[in-house]
């Protein structure tokens, strides 16, 4: 499986709302659920900057495919949470710079501490750590990506839905090189196998877990996968799982709806 870096990376942009009228939401705005939700999607949109700082402590830095890609990748990240900051504004919900620096100031000694602890491991492991990062971008690209596909069917209004839909556009481009990289550097490696499969099964958590309080994790899961919809949706990424080299059998997103009592 092969992904085309230099069209990717020539063609990155930020994602386009002028041509929407974003003040329709005033007539028909959201409800409060679902403006949590978009509050917990903006927020790790944006925190998708100290990802990346994570990320370039470790051998990742080194492969220049890997940091073109991260390049662009983390360009239209931010530009996902710009759009999802103006929805919130509308809506009068609290959002902006000085709410970013709470956010990442409120991680406290965790979010210092946290990138050396992995720079310190990722060295030692080597360049097969890299697969342990590719794959855990490819399952929480495909985490997201979903979560925008339920969330069009949950709240059901034809702003949001143009919006996420061009979100999700993007996004698919995201998960195909994180994917591709994936399969790639699991493949015919057992070392990378187990690496990967110890950290997925004793570290990895939803998306965003790691930077929002529980009970928020708790109702994003349970406004976008409850009920038999969201469960068979999560049981769909863990098929998707199931089909990288050596990852078969994990279940890690149905383990995070029963870890959270998402009924």
């Amino acid at each position: 499986m092969s992904f085309d870096l230099a069209t990717y990376a020539a063609t990155a942009e930020p994602l386009r709302w002028d041509d929407l009228d974003l003040e329709t939401f005033s007539g028909n705005p959201l409800s409060d659920g679902a403006l949590r939700c978009l509050q917990y999607m903006s927020d790790v949109e944006t925190h998708t900057v100290c990802y990346l700082r994570d990320l370039l402590v470790t051998p990742a830095h080194l492969d220049p495919d890997i940091t073109t890609f991260l390049t662009a990748w983390n360009w239209e990240e931010y530009w996902h949470g710009e759009v999802l900051d103006e929805i919130l504004k509308i809506h009068q919900v609290h959002t902006g710079a000085q709410h970013i620096q709470d956010l990442r100031e409120r991680l406290g000694w965790r979010d210092r501490v946290a990138p050396l602890i992995q720079s310190v491991l990722a060295n030692l492991i080597g360049p097969d750590f890299i697969a342990t990062h590719m794959t855990w971008g490819a399952i929480n690209e495909w985490c997201t990506h979903a979560g925008y596909s339920r969330f069009i069917a949950v709240e059901d209004n034809p702003m949001l839905t143009e919006i996420l839909r061009r979100i999700a556009k993007q996004e698919t481009r995201h998960i195909a090189f994180y994917n591709s990289q994936a399969r790639k550097r699991l493949a015919g490696n057992r070392r990378a196998q187990r690496i990967t499969r110890f950290a997925l099964q004793h570290k990895w958590g939803i998306v965003g877990s790691g930077v929002m309080p529980d009970e928020e994790v708790h109702h994003l899961l349970t406004y976008l996968f409850g009920g038999a919809d969201g469960l068979a949706q999560a049981r769909k990424i863990d098929a998707k799982i199931d089909t990288l080299p050596g990852l078969k059998g994990l279940g890690l997103v149905e383990r995070e709806l029963h870890r959270h009592e998402i009924r």
